[in-house]
């Protein structure tokens, strides 16, 4: 017997009777959430760049190196580029947004009136004759890891989860720069700024300082513009 169509009794009680969630459209994830890498003409060439950098920081500078959050950022970056993850982009920007824009600065001031912009010596390493100038311009990537972030979050919007997240991490990786890291390198400026220990106060407390202003002073802010200006159509907000 053939069905007459949608006009036919009993198909439109059997219709009725199905549960909710099979009437729903067959596509229900949203593309914001889809597993596929971005456009390959941004993945690719960014792959290649870490394919290079890492073997290279590791032979000049050491593993230590890549304890420095800019660098963890690098990495963070490399997945949410692959894997388009929100929270993980949203994450990279929180470390990276205002670091960058100070070391662009600096390194502008220092290279154009040799001036050091922010009194901590961030880039004077970028004009030391005695490291190769090769491994020296890898750290140009301080100049569009923060804009390539920023995009990424205006095509697959921020997760407000990046804030805790991003806050977590930190509260990990400084203590492991502190205890583990040669206190010469000085990684995540845990040991003083500008390579000074501070003498007014114990190491520890010193550390336990930087733990509690860099989500104040550096991720909040950023977290707070990401949402005021990622707050449309493309936002992916979750509390």
């Amino acid at each position: 017997m053939v069905c007459p169509g949608t006009s036919c009794p009993a198909c439109i009680h059997l219709v009725c009777m199905l549960p909710m969630q099979t009437m729903s459209p067959v596509n229900t994830v949203s593309p914001l959430l889809s597993s596929a890498p971005f456009t390959l003409w941004v993945t690719i060439p960014y792959t290649i760049f870490l394919v290079i950098l890492v073997p290279v920081y590791w032979v000049y500078l050491g593993p230590q190196n890549f304890l420095w959050a800019c660098d963890i950022a690098l990495f963070m970056t490399l997945y949410a580029l692959w894997r388009r993850s929100v929270l993980v982009a949203s994450m990279a920007v929180l470390v990276t947004l205002m670091p960058d824009i100070l070391w662009v600065a600096d390194y502008v001031a220092r290279a154009v009136s040799g001036s050091d912009f922010l009194g901590i010596g961030a880039t004077a390493y970028m004009f030391e004759k005695s490291v190769p100038f090769f491994v020296r311009a890898l750290s140009f990537f301080h100049f569009f890891l923060a804009p390539l972030l920023v995009w990424m979050i205006y095509h697959i919007g921020y997760d407000v989860r990046a804030l805790r997240w991003q806050t977590g991490v930190a509260w990990i990786v400084l203590p492991v720069s502190y205890f583990f890291t040669d206190p010469v390198r000085n990684i995540n400026w845990v040991h003083g700024f500008a390579g000074i220990p501070p003498a007014w106060m114990p190491p520890v407390v010193f550390l336990l300082l930087i733990m509690l202003a860099v989500p104040v002073l550096i991720f909040w802010p950023t977290h707070w513009l990401m949402q005021r200006l990622f707050s449309g159509a493309n936002t992916f907000k979750r509390a």
